[in-house]
C-alpha cells in the first residue's frame, strides 16, 4: 500500500539481554500455542502440530517480530499510535501498553468513520495501528488501510493477514498470552526508545498486563 514502508528482517535475537523473563515463564503463559486451523499466511510462523491437532507457533519467530515492531513503533511519537481491540481479554493489556507507551487506547466497539471520515466528532489521524486480531478488528484495520496508515498486528495461526503491515505471530485469544505479548512489546518499544536499558527491569510485570477473570476482581 502506498505510503506504508515497514522494513522486516526476521533475525535471531538474544532473549536474555532484549527480554527481562524466562523462556519457561514465557511459555507458560501459552503465548504459543495457536488454533487447529492454518492459514497460508500464518504457515510460515508455525513451528509444528501437536497430537491434538493445535498448531504451534516458532515463538523465536514471535520474539523476533516484536523486536522489528518495538523498534518500528520507536520511530514514531506514541501519541499518534492508536492500538485497539474488541477482544475482551485484551483490554487491560491495551490500557497498560498505553499507559506505559503513551499510545491512544481503543477498545470494545470500533464506531465506523473513527480513522476514515474526518467530520465524525471521534475522529482520529493515527500515523500507525495496532490490533489484536485482524479478524475481529476488521473495521479498524480496514479504515487504516483505507487512509494509507500501516498495521500492525497480533496474528494467530487462523488468521489472514492481507491487510496487515506487519504480522506478530502470537496467541492472540488466551489472557495470559496476550498480557505476555503487550508486555514484550511494551519493554522492546522502551529499550529502542532509550527509556529503558536492556540489562533494566520493567516497572510492571506480566501479571500486571493481565485481565483477570470476573470471579477474581469481585
Amino acid at each position: 500500500m502506498e505510503g506504508k514502508t515497514i522494513d522486516i528482517e526476521d533475525q535471531p535475537i538474544q532473549h536474555k539481554q532484549t527480554f527481562e523473563v524466562t523462556e519457561k515463564a514465557l511459555l507458560s503463559t501459552g503465548i504459543r500455542v495457536g488454533t487447529q486451523v492454518k492459514t497460508k499466511s500464518m504457515a510460515q510462523f508455525i513451528q509444528k502440530t501437536r497430537s491434538d491437532g493445535l498448531h504451534v507457533i516458532d515463538v523465536g519467530k514471535t520474539l523476533s517480530r516484536i523486536e522489528v515492531s518495538g523498534k518500528f513503533l520507536a520511530r514514531f511519537d506514541m501519541s499518534n499510535v492508536v492500538v485497539y481491540s474488541a477482544r475482551e481479554y485484551a483490554k487491560t493489556p491495551v490500557h497498560k501498553f498505553c499507559m506505559i507507551t503513551g499510545a491512544i487506547p481503543l477498545t470494545g466497539r470500533f464506531m465506523p468513520g473513527t480513522f476514515s471520515n474526518p467530520i465524525y466528532p471521534k475522529h482520529i489521524d493515527p500515523e500507525v495501528v495496532l490490533v489484536t486480531d485482524p479478524s475481529m478488528d476488521y473495521q479498524a484495520v480496514t479504515e487504516a488501510s483505507k487512509v494509507g496508515v500501516p498495521v500492525l498486528s497480533f496474528c494467530d495461526t487462523d488468521n489472514v493477514t492481507s491487510n496487515v503491515d506487519l504480522v506478530i505471530p502470537v496467541n492472540n485469544r488466551g489472557r495470559k498470552a496476550l498480557a505476555a505479548a503487550f508486555w514484550l512489546l511494551a519493554r522492546s518499544i522502551l529499550i529502542h526508545s532509550a527509556l529503558l536499558k536492556s540489562n533494566q527491569s520493567m516497572k510492571y510485570s506480566i501479571e500486571d498486563f493481565e485481565t483477570k477473570p470476573l470471579e477474581e476482581t469481585e
